[in-house]
């Protein structure tokens, strides 16, 4: 069997599919039943790309922040991008109910309010504020459907 990516761990289930739960008052989500097996152990949350939260099961935020680490520090970008994301990360253990508090830094940062978009990623979930997981979709979906083999070589 081939793996789905290099970067997950040959046991885990890949993280699939588009959920829209709600955020409440407190700043907390209800994670997708079909997600809450793959974080129960414990999760890392921390600024993703494109303003969205990114969310990693514990052992892969780990393994992520050792490809980080072996990078070199002598390159600003380098910097610059490991700054941003160990002083965002914040680690938590979903309730019996499969909760998370979202802190207000990330919410501020991805523009989290009340309506969410929570995907699939693979090794990864990400959080979105609904409105804008729309717009990328609406931008980045037709490119998608011409993706052909020159951008991905190997892959299609």
């Amino acid at each position: 069997m081939v793996p789905v990516s290099e970067h997950l761990a040959p046991d885990a289930a890949p993280f699939l599919g588009t959920h829209t739960p709600r955020l409440d008052d407190k700043g907390r989500l209800i994670l997708p039943a079909r997600f809450r097996d793959g974080l129960a152990d414990g999760l890392v949350m921390a600024k993703g790309q494109e303003r969205c939260v990114v969310v990693y099961p514990t052992q892969e935020f780990y393994r992520y922040a050792a490809r980080m680490q072996s990078a070199p520090s002598s390159v600003a970008g380098v910097r610059d991008f490991t700054r941003v994301l160990a002083s965002s990360a914040t680690a938590e253990t979903p309730d019996r109910q499969g909760r998370i508090t979202i802190p207000p830094m990330l919410r501020d940062y991805a523009g989290l309010t009340r309506d969410l978009a929570v995907i699939g990623n693979f090794s990864r979930v990400e959080i979105w504020a609904l409105p804008a997981w729309t717009a990328y979709l609406a931008d980045k979906e037709p490119a998608f459907a011409a993706q052909s083999e020159e951008v991905m070589p190997g892959q299609f």
